[in-house]
C-alpha cells in the first residue's frame, strides 16, 4: 500500500483518483478547498481549507500532515479560463499563474521533506500548454500557466534526481469535467491511463511530458 496526496481533489479528475487509488488499496490524502459529498463519500482522508496560492495554508496543510511519509505527490488543482486576444483580462492569467504555475510549486516546495528516494512527484499539466502543438492561440493564461507549470516540472525532474525521486508531467487528455463544460472522455478512462504513467514512472523516464495514453508529447 502506497500513500498518495492529490491537491484539487474535491472533483473531476482530481476526485477519480482518490476513488481509483481507495478502490485498489492504497492510502489517500485528498487535498482542497471545500469538500464534496462524493468526495467525503470514498472514505479517504480529507484536507480541507486549502488555497494554494496562500503560504499559511499551505504551512497548516504541512502543519495537519506532521512529516508523514509521501509515495506519491500528485498536484492537480488547477484552474481554467478561456482568455482570447481580443478580450485580455490580466487579473485572470495573473490567477491563472498563480494557481496553475506558482501554487502547484508552493505545494511541492512544502511537501518535499515528505518525499524521499523512490517517491514520485506528478504535475498534472495540458497539451494546451505544448508551444509545438499549439495550432489554435487564444485561452492566454491557460496556455502561458501550463507552461511554466511544465518548465517547473522540468527543472524539478534534474533538481530531485540525485535524491531519487522521479518526475512525471501529465496530460489527462480532453476529460469530461465542469472545467471542460463536461466534454470529453469519462474521468475514468482518463485516470486509468494516468495512474498507469505514474506506476511506470522511473527515473530514467523523469521529467517526461506523457499524455495519458502513454504518448509523449512535444513542449
Amino acid at each position: 500500500m502506497a500513500t498518495y496526496l492529490i491537491t484539487g481533489a474535491n472533483g473531476g479528475i482530481g476526485r477519480e483518483y482518490c476513488r481509483q487509488l481507495k478502490q485498489r488499496g492504497d492510502e489517500v490524502i485528498a487535498v482542497c478547498r471545500s469538500s464534496s459529498p462524493e468526495l467525503d463519500q470514498l472514505g479517504v482522508r480529507v484536507e480541507t481549507g486549502i488555497d494554494i496560492t496562500s503560504d499559511a495554508a499551505v504551512a497548516d496543510l504541512v502543519s495537519r500532515l506532521d512529516g508523514k511519509p509521501l509515495d506519491v505527490l500528485i498536484n492537480n488543482a488547477g484552474i481554467l479560463q478561456s482568455i482570447p486576444l481580443e478580450h485580455l483580462d490580466f487579473d485572470g492569467i495573473r490567477r491563472q499563474f498563480e494557481v496553475n504555475a506558482i501554487g502547484t510549486l508552493r505545494v511541492t516546495a512544502a511537501l518535499l521533506p515528505n518525499l524521499s528516494q523512490g517517491s514520485k512527484l506528478i504535475l498534472m499539466t495540458s497539451r494546451m500548454g505544448s508551444i509545438e502543438d499549439n495550432t489554435s492561440g487564444g485561452s492566454y493564461g491557460y496556455r502561458m500557466s501550463k507552461v511554466a507549470m511544465s518548465m517547473a516540472g522540468k527543472s524539478l525532474s534534474h533538481d530531485l534526481k540525485p535524491r531519487g525521486i522521479a518526475v512525471a508531467i501529465l496530460h489527462p487528455g480532453l476529460v469530461s469535467t465542469p472545467m471542460t463544460h463536461h466534454t470529453g472522455i469519462p474521468p475514468a478512462e482518463s485516470v486509468g491511463g494516468l495512474l498507469q504513467r505514474i506506476d511506470d514512472l522511473t527515473l530514467e523516464t523523469t521529467g517526461t511530458f506523457w499524455h495519458a495514453n502513454g504518448e509523449v508529447l512535444p513542449w
